[in-house]
């Protein structure tokens, strides 16, 4: 996983886990990249300087977290993990999956999958429930 800083054009800076370049480009361009603060899609990579991640390196990142916010954690991946064992993926396809669940021209079940801020603002204005599923670095690994 590489870690980009990042800058909204509001110019909040934040940072983002990716698998590589290519994969920041690929969710930038279809605006699955946000910014936490404002939701602008309008983002770039912000300078920084290369890191050497090494597990020792990790292992602080790891014991900074108090044991309350590593509870949370935990219960947060445990129930992303549920969430999606328990539903069906429709990949790109979800929010036209969960508008057809919503107005009734689907079977009513759980599903998961991606859509674009876009999308995502037009199913909240529809009333459509839905929620962000998180996607943890080691997932990707």
């Amino acid at each position: 996983m590489i870690r980009f800083s990042l800058v909204c054009d509001n110019k909040h800076d934040f940072d983002g886990w990716f698998r590589s370049n290519e994969d920041f480009d690929q969710q930038n361009k279809r605006g699955f990249v946000t910014c936490p603060l404002c939701n602008s899609a309008r983002v770039a990579k912000g300078l920084m300087a290369p890191a050497v991640s090494t597990g020792r390196q990790q292992e602080k990142v790891a014991l900074a977290m108090g044991e309350e916010q590593r509870q949370a954690l935990a219960k947060l991946k445990e129930f992303a993990q549920k969430a999606r064992e328990n539903a069906d993926y429709v990949g790109e396809r979800f929010a036209e999956e969960a508008r057809k669940i919503h107005f009734g021209e689907a079977e009513a079940r759980g599903i998961y999958g991606e859509a674009t801020p876009e999308e995502a603002r037009d199913l909240i204005e529809e009333g459509v429930e839905f929620m962000p599923l998180p996607v943890f670095p080691d997932d990707q690994n």
